[in-house]
């Protein structure tokens, strides 16, 4: 036997325990503590196995791919975007094979389980599903990774406030560049557009949808180009506008804050041909952005509090703390300074508000997304 080549990120003894020199179809679940979980569609044989009080993610794969994967998924970590935390890469030279292992991603769900549990009639629920794909396309992107295999089957999502964060899961075809090209952005969007119909009807088809709505998904599809170039534009386009109206860049600077997009850097530059006289206000400008990441809120939630939650939550809960704040301000007289007003809220409001929320849905997800349903909930019996 060759002894197998181990790359352990985390080398506790229960890890390198593990049967690395047996192909993964030959694990034992009674030697092994395997964990049968769901699996969407897959080209190679995926098994979950809980070492050291975790979940992880184990998939065979020829050598080659594996590495490639391995090294793109280190990218993503070290780039910060929403992709599964690669642990380990095993090469077994007897199988002639790799053992790519991942962090299991907690509180995630397959497309087919959210879809599964929409009405077909719910067309809005699933454009969240859809926005949230764009904007990890979009994300990637603007860091140079091309995906090669956008699919709703490679994607993971999980709840983040009234929205939805997706991961890659799967970046077998992915390759990382300086920069994409227009037509990478553009052949990566033709893949998504026909992965994500042919998933969808499969999908309808395999819950018994009635065939009409066959048209009403392809029809979704085909406007995800149409998202992700909004998308886009917003983030890449240069205004012109006259230097008077430098105004216009608290608007542009705000919707990105909007959208999520940490702003960096701003900057104003005479327009090719419109350069004015020295020392005049007139002439055109241009205003280039340089956008960070989408955790504007999130960041501010974190600056403010200590809290960490995603940017979704982090949009409820300032929203909560101002809610706490004005309440406050009404409710007594002596000015209440920011900093007494926080300490209020995540001692009496928040704390509190957590764990009961997290106790009355049995502790299933995070106790900031269930406050975050709670506080929805309570917003909808409100408008009653």
């Amino acid at each position: 036997m060759t002894a197998p080549d181990l790359r352990l990120r985390r080398p506790s003894p229960a890890m390198i325990a593990l049967p690395w020199e047996r192909a993964l179809g030959d694990w034992d679940p009674a030697e092994v503590p395997l964990r049968e979980l769901p699996v969407g569609p897959s080209r190679h044989l995926v098994r979950f196995v809980e070492v050291d009080g975790e979940l992880w993610a184990l998939k065979e794969l020829p050598p080659r791919i594996a590495r490639r994967e391995f090294d793109v998924l280190r990218h993503l970590e070290a780039t910060g975007l929403p992709a599964v935390r690669p642990a380990g890469l095993v090469t077994q030279p007897d199988h002639d094979c790799s053992i790519l292992l991942t962090h299991y991603l907690r509180g995630s769900w397959q497309y087919r389980r959210l879809i599964a549990r929409l009405p077909p009639n719910r067309p809005a629920h699933r454009a969240r599903l859809f926005d949230a794909m764009v904007g990890l396309l979009v994300e990637l992107h603007r860091h140079g990774v091309y995906w090669g295999d956008c699919s709703l089957a490679n994607t993971l999502f999980s709840r983040d406030g009234q929205l939805f964060q997706a991961w890659l899961v799967d970046a077998e075809t992915s390759e990382v560049h300086p920069s994409l090209s227009d037509g990478q952005r553009a052949h990566d969007l033709e893949i998504l557009v026909e992965n994500v119909a042919s998933g969808m009807v499969d999908l309808a088809a395999s819950l018994g949808r009635p065939p009409e709505i066959d048209d009403q998904l392809i029809a979704e599809a085909t406007d995800l180009p149409a998202r992700y170039e909004a998308l886009w534009e917003v983030l890449h386009t240069e205004p012109q506008f006259a230097f008077g109206d430098r105004y216009r860049i608290e608007g542009t600077v705000r919707e990105l804050n909007d959208l999520g997009y940490v702003v960096d850097e701003v900057s104003l530059a005479p327009a090719e041909g419109t350069a004015g006289t020295a020392g005049t206000t007139e002439g055109t400008v241009r205003l280039r952005v340089m956008v960070g990441e989408r955790n504007h809120h999130a960041r501010y939630l974190r600056e403010l509090t200590g809290l960490d939650a995603g940017e979704g939550q982090a949009r409820i809960l300032l929203g909560d703390l101002r809610a706490h704040q004005r309440a406050i301000a009404r409710d007594h007289p002596h000015r209440v300074g920011e900093e007494e007003a926080i300490a209020s809220w995540l001692h009496d409001v928040l704390t509190p508000g957590m764990r009961r929320a997290h106790a009355a849905v049995r502790h299933r997800g995070t106790a900031v997304q269930a406050y975050c349903d709670l506080l929805e909930v309570r917003w909808l019996l409100s408008e009653q």
